[in-house]
């Protein structure tokens, strides 16, 4: 996601050899969680009466349609102008992640991002993933986020963030039924007391936002935080995200081929990989660092 620590760092020599895969890996079929998509250059989504199901708990009612998307995205730390997305229009990607939201954000100041560049890239029919930067893990690894930590009152805290998520989003007119994506940084799920903190603070944070019609996703390195989640729906933890986002790198994209995640856990149309990270590419003479992922789950609903 959006950080800039040694964690990135280590993948950025392989670059070069990524954006080389690039194009092989957009012509070919990829695998969703409905199945096999022949992926267009932009994806494809479709509007559903509501969520699917997913994670560990029925999702609550909510007042809007939940809206699918199905193709390639990308997520990069500062908005991008809208000339700029107009340039990447002739890329592969049909959606992009922006960090609205959160104490955490790496790129807090956001000159670009406003409810008119929503309405803006939503009439240029890109898809947009939320992504809100909260509160992290007291033992999350990067150094940057150690100083936005939760505190003592980990579930008052998720139920504040989660809020303040829900208010965000709508301040840019994302409505009810949109996914909305909290960014929890790698952590070490087996130190028990961390693991216990964050827990009650995610699972407080997705009830807050499913009460307000929403849609909470996750998104975390798979071996770190979403491993910790999925060990959490195996216990029959309740309250947990709906969708999950897990960053793998330096493996093909596919949604329905992680470890850390069985067949059964976040389907259909729940899951997000992230399969490469801080690499750099350009369209229309506008070029960017991003985060590259494979989608099959909610994005925003604005219309």
């Amino acid at each position: 996601m959006e950080r800039r620590t040694k964690f990135t760092r280590c993948a950025m020599g392989l670059s070069m050899a990524l954006a080389a895969l690039l194009t092989p890996v957009l012509a070919a079929p990829v695998a969703t969680a409905g199945g096999v998509l022949n992926a267009p250059d932009r994806g494809n989504s479709d509007w559903v009466g509501g969520p699917e199901g997913g994670g560990a708990r029925a999702p609550a009612p909510r007042a809007a349609a939940t809206r699918v998307y199905q193709g390639q995205a990308f997520d990069t730390c500062h908005t991008p102008s809208l000339a700029t997305m107009d340039a990447w229009l002739e890329s592969p990607y049909g959606a992009v992640g922006i960090y609205y939201g959160g104490r955490g954000r790496y790129c807090s100041e956001q000159p670009n991002l406003d409810r008119d560049w929503v309405t803006a890239v939503r009439g240029d029919d890109w898809e947009i993933l939320p992504i809100y930067v909260g509160s992290q893990a007291p033992c999350v690894f990067a150094e940057n986020k150690q100083h936005v930590t939760i505190g003592a009152k980990p579930a008052e805290e998720g139920a504040e963030e989660g809020m303040d998520a829900v208010q965000s989003a709508a301040a840019l007119g994302i409505k009810q039924g949109s996914a909305l994506y909290l960014d929890m940084e790698a952590y070490d799920y087996r130190d028990s007391g961390c693991a216990d903190t964050t827990l009650a603070f995610v699972r407080a944070w997705s009830s807050e936002v499913a009460r307000q019609g929403y849609l909470p996703g996750f998104y975390s390195s798979a071996g770190w935080g979403v491993r910790h989640m999925e060990n959490a729906r195996k216990q029959g933890v309740t309250d947990l995200p709906e969708v999950i986002w897990f960053a793998r790198w330096q493996v093909p994209p596919n949604v329905d081929d992680e470890p850390e995640l069985p067949a059964d856990a976040w389907t259909p149309h729940r899951r997000i990989h992230q399969y490469a990270g801080d690499v750099t590419e350009g369209y229309g003479g506008q070029s960017m660092s991003i985060d590259r992922n494979l989608v099959d789950a909610p994005v925003a609903v604005t219309d």
